[in-house]
């Protein structure tokens, strides 16, 4: 007799707060395999990981084709070396985009400021001529 846990769609979304729709979508995509009793859909603890995994990598924002590739490396009883050096790869990755986006904020801030600036200047000046 099988005694490992297993999970309903309404738990799993409930636990991850992910509706019913997005934990179907990942089966379409091939990322979660339940099996079926009847209509119901029956989830492994393997397939629950699976869905934290994705849904983590989602939150460091790794597209979907990205958490499939890593979640794909891994293999039980190995090595995973090849998967944790892809893992720490993408995060340099993102770590880089961050840090683009961060200066990408600061120079349109700078220029907000300087356009800002500029308009009140104009509506000063606009001011001091009605007076």
């Amino acid at each position: 007799m099988d005694t490992q846990k297993t999970y309903t769609i309404g738990e799993l979304a409930r636990d991850f707060d992910v509706t019913t729709r997005t934990i179907r979508f990942y089966e379409d995509q091939g990322l979660l395999s339940p099996k079926r009793r009847g209509q119901t859909r029956i989830y492994s603890p393997a397939d629950r990981t699976t869905l934290k995994l994705i849904l983590r990598g989602k939150r460091l924002g790794f597209s979907l084709a990205e958490s499939r590739d890593l979640i794909f490396m891994y293999r039980p009883a190995r090595d995973n070396r090849e998967q944790l050096e892809a893992l720490i790869g993408k995060i340099t990755e993102k770590r880089a985009q961050l840090e683009q986006q961060l200066t990408d904020i600061r120079i349109l801030q700078g220029e907000l400021d300087d356009a800002e600036a500029r308009a009140r200047q104009a509506m000063e000046n606009l001011e001091n001529d009605h007076v």
